[in-house]
């Protein structure tokens, strides 16, 4: 049976550029312990399931690095008067903002309640109410 699969590929190779004597199959790699194959196969499936396993387990208590989910509860600094609408300045970006209550100057700092779509309400921070 191996024979016949090393003249197999031979035959094949010797059809294709890649005939060169790099490329030649030697029938000596066919021959071996063929157990040991076996426990090298399931080692290696076993690693990978394992793998599989504590990535997926750990992957949804990790922290959302990016999305709108991850805007919520940030702080934002007024970059034009939010009368209730204006721009915010929000991790080097710059967002429509609506405020919910009140008045906001350049400067002040707003915390982010929601995101939609291109928008966020904010409310202003607890050391604006402060002052």
């Amino acid at each position: 049976m191996l024979e016949q699969l090393v003249e197999f590929f031979q035959s094949w190779f010797a059809n294709t550029n890649l005939g060169s004597p790099l490329f030649q199959i030697d029938s000596s790699w066919f021959q071996g312990d063929p157990l040991r194959l076996i426990i090298l196969i399931v080692i290696a499936i076993a690693a990978f399931l394992a793998l599989a396993i504590i990535w997926g387990t750990r992957a949804p208590r990790r922290e959302i690095l990016a999305g709108k989910e991850n805007l919520i509860g940030k702080i934002a600094i007024v970059k034009t008067v939010l009368k209730p609408k204006g721009i915010v300045l929000i991790q080097d970006e710059l967002w429509t903002a609506i405020l919910e209550a009140g008045r906001a100057v350049p400067g002040d700092e707003v915390t982010i309640t929601k995101v939609d779509h291109l928008s966020v309400s904010v409310t202003k921070s607890k050391e604006n109410h402060i002052n």
